[in-house]
């Protein structure tokens, strides 16, 4: 196999949460940062040469720190090798700390261009296990690889043992209907988790990575699901000239929630699939509520409910904070697209907040790997 020297990732931006789908869902959108990596000559004073063009090229970092060296180190380490010398050409169109993903775009860019360079040893499932490693949770990198909009479940739950025919014994009932449960030492060792589904939906069989380090969503194998988005169901990003960095987001969220927020939430984003998938404009705008974390981080955005309002009466059937903020996202039909735009921006101008507000397509490729 010939050895290749340079090799080209262009990765989607993406938005998260969509309301009520905090840290499990996001979609990927047509707005793109690309990463060229060439192998260098080993040099004793230069093993990295990074070079940045595009919007905001000059906040991206040039040395070892940079995200996507440090997810292209981070696969080389996976693969017990020593990174080879790199130039790093990227070009940046995701605006940086706006809640559209930048930060997965550098990791699965990273990730996917060391993978490439080594000869494709992992496969896009252990690629997409360490970038989740990398994220913490797997809400924008997941549809950064693959497209699409995606929903992400841990798989850790422990299966009833096989029978000897081969099928999972059913736990016997208790007296109240809820299945009993028995102590580990009762049973026959569970198997190991299956891996998740690959990007054509079916599984792939190969060694999974070994469980994540951290992240707090479970263990190493996740369940992916591609949500179907009704071609009628049009997104629009309001992205202003303010930062809010996912830290920050983070600190202003309770540690606890009530059991009925829960529910709420759990209600809603069943709802949500399924707006999505039919374009129910009712189901719609009662799915994008949420108790998790907007009601907590619209503080930090200022003019949120101004633009809310501006969008809703504009014809939009919601709108919700973009991954961590402070873009925000409406969803609308093709007919009041033009409205919603305008009303936005102007709703956000009142507030002395200049902001990119555009219609923006659904990306459904993912990651694209050109020489």
């Amino acid at each position: 196999m010939p050895v290749i020297s340079t090799i080209t990732v262009t990765v989607p931006a993406t938005t998260a949460n969509l309301g009520p789908g905090f840290d499990c869902i996001g979609a990927a959108l047509s707005l793109y940062n690309s990463f060229q990596f060439s192998r260098i000559a080993p040099s004793a004073t230069e093993k990295l040469k990074i070079t940045v063009t595009g919007q905001e090229a000059a906040k991206v970092k040039i040395d070892e720190s940079n995200l996507a060296y440090v997810a292209f180190v981070t696969l080389y380490d996976r693969l017990n090798q020593s990174p080879p010398p790199v130039a790093i050409h990227i070009d940046m169109q995701v605006p940086l700390a706006r809640g559209l993903g930048s930060s997965a775009t550098a990791i699965v860019g990273g990730l996917v261009g060391a993978n490439e360079l080594a000869g494709a040893p992992l496969s896009q499932v252990e690629v997409m296990q360490l970038a989740i490693e990398l994220e913490g949770h797997p809400d924008n990198v997941v549809p950064a690889l693959l497209g699409g909009c995606r929903l992400a479940a841990s798989n850790t739950p422990p299966q009833p043992p096989l029978s000897k025919g081969g099928l999972r014994e059913e736990l016997p009932l208790t007296k109240g209907g809820l299945r009993e449960e028995f102590p580990l030492s009762e049973v026959e060792p569970e198997l190991p988790p299956q891996p998740p589904l690959s990007k054509g939906g079916l599984r792939e069989e190969s060694p999974l990575t070994p469980p994540l380090s951290k992240g707090g969503q479970g263990g190493g194998s996740w369940e992916i699901c591609d949500i179907p988005w009704h071609p009628d169901i049009v997104p629009v990003v309001a992205i202003p000239d303010f930062e809010l960095s996912t830290a920050d987001a983070r600190q202003v969220l309770p540690a606890d929630y009530s059991r009925a927020d829960a529910i709420f939430n759990a209600a809603h984003l069943g709802l949500l699939v399924r707006a999505l998938a039919t374009g129910d404009r009712n189901w719609l705008r009662c799915a994008l509520q949420d108790k998790i974390h907007q009601p907590y981080r619209r503080s930090l955005i200022r003019g949120y409910e101004a633009v809310q309002e501006a969008a809703l009466n504009a014809g939009a059937c919601g709108m919700v904070i973009s991954g961590a903020g402070p873009t925000l996202l409406a969803l609308t039909d093709v007919t009041n697209v033009d409205a919603v735009v305008r009303e936005m921006a102007a709703a956000w101008g009142e507030f002395g907040v200049k902001a990119d507000v555009r219609a923006i397509g659904l990306d459904t490729q993912g990651a694209i790997i050109s020489g």
